[in-house]
């Protein structure tokens, strides 16, 4: 039994203070707190610095709020400032449109290792139920409740969970979420965390596993735990995709580890 570790959540938010609201109000419910709360700010207005200040005195852990300039979308930037600021062996990345079930921060720290990597999923909420959940300031939810798009990944049975781990082992890239992953702040820095190369919507988090794989980390299964609520918005513009796309393309074929702009310049 590897000992637990000192753990950092770090929450990647964006000028919509609702849902940020709710998802701090979900870390304050967990069953096992995180060391710390990191937020990832890329440029939000005082509306959001406000209630950051208010959670900073409800929060039964410190809170540090890492913000930049609204300078376009730039999540891996701000992450890595994020990440940099951390205090945590153990760092555990959400976004703040997210609602975190009681028992998340419990599942990523039971399922942490070294030499892994942890890569989950997310429950998708209909717009209508999106609505409701963030009128209501609803964190719990029902299983066969109205408004869930993908139904299995609200099952919680983390025994099963356990017993898969032997069996089945993750590769791949498809269905990897940024909003739900989790690694060792050690491992982040060897492969100098997200590449700012990538701007605009899309990719950071392909990119980055890509060169957490090429470093020899492996990921571990994680389905049926680490489960969170991914509240309905419109998707972003995709028109940096190609670009992207090409910075990808680059650390398959050159099987890179190491990212020029990284968290190096923060450190």
């Amino acid at each position: 039994m590897h000992p637990l570790p000192t753990t950092s959540l770090i929450i990647a938010t964006y000028n919509w203070p609702a849902a940020l609201e709710l998802s701090l109000l979900s870390v304050i419910k967990q069953a096992i707190l995180p060391d710390e709360v990191v937020i990832a700010d890329d440029g939000s207005k005082d509306e959001t610095r406000q209630l950051i200040e208010y959670f900073k005195n409800k929060m039964p852990v410190p809170v540090k709020h890492i913000w930049q300039p609204d300078e376009g979308f730039r999540l891996g930037m701000i992450r890595n400032k994020a990440m940099a600021a951390a205090s945590g062996d153990y760092l555990i990345q959400v976004d703040g449109d997210l609602v975190l079930h009681p028992l998340f921060i419990k599942d990523h720290r039971r399922a942490a290792r070294p030499g892994h990597f942890i890569g989950g999923s997310r429950v998708l909420l209909s717009e209508a139920l999106s609505g409701e959940v963030l009128q209501k300031k609803q964190l719990r939810f029902r299983l066969f409740q109205k408004g869930f798009r993908n139904r299995a990944n609200a099952l919680h049975i983390p025994a099963i969970a356990r017993m898969a781990e032997f069996f089945k082992k993750e590769k791949g890239l498809f269905n990897l979420r940024g909003c739900n992953m989790s690694f060792w702040k050690k491992d982040i820095l060897a492969v100098n965390g997200y590449n700012e190369m990538i701007s605009g919507w899309g990719r950071e988090d392909t990119e980055i596993v890509i060169r957490l794989y090429n470093k020899g980390l492996k990921r571990v299964y994680f389905k049926l735990q680490g489960i969170e609520y991914h509240l309905y918005h419109k998707e972003f513009e995709r028109n940096s995709l190609p670009q992207n796309d090409a910075v990808v393309q680059l650390a398959v074929e050159k099987k890179l580890s190491w990212c020029e702009n990284g968290i190096n310049r923060y450190l």
